[in-house]
């Protein structure tokens, strides 16, 4: 579990009645080579189900979610992160968005949420990116 008092949500997608989120841990990194990756957790919260599922997060990460958020913003759907070494999700900007969690190649369990999300959730989710890069900097 990430601990709660270092995280920092990379991303949330929520409507009164569930949501999907990234929190990631900014404080020491692991060193993989000469990448760093920070614990994350994504974190599901609904009446019907609830969990998380761990995952590595790289500063390559971080610009491939902008990415993402650019793609989102034009009504294209996105999958993060690439690679497939650790759970992820997909988006997709529909009415209302569909995010799906993977928990791969762990379980192989995947749950869809739909969530109605609110009218500034792209720049919320833009400001939260931000935040945690300003964080690992810090930590870095």
């Amino acid at each position: 579990m990430v601990d709660e008092a270092q995280a920092v949500e990379l991303f949330r997608f929520a409507d009164p009645v569930q949501s999907v989120s990234i929190e990631v841990r900014c404080g020491e990194p692991l060193l993989m080579g000469e990448e760093r990756y920070y614990a994350a957790e994504i974190v599901v919260e609904s009446g019907f189900v609830g969990g998380r599922v761990g995952l590595q997060v790289s500063l390559g990460d971080l610009d491939e979610w902008e990415r993402c958020l650019d793609a989102l913003q034009t009504e294209e759907g996105a999958e993060w992160p690439a690679g497939g070494r650790s759970a992820w999700v997909e988006v997709v900007p529909d009415d209302p968005v569909e995010v799906t969690v993977h928990d791969s190649p762990s379980t192989q369990i995947a749950v869809r949420v739909p969530i109605d999300v609110g009218s500034e959730w792209l720049q919320e989710n833009r400001l939260r990116l931000a935040g945690v890069r300003k964080a690992v900097t810090r930590s870095s």
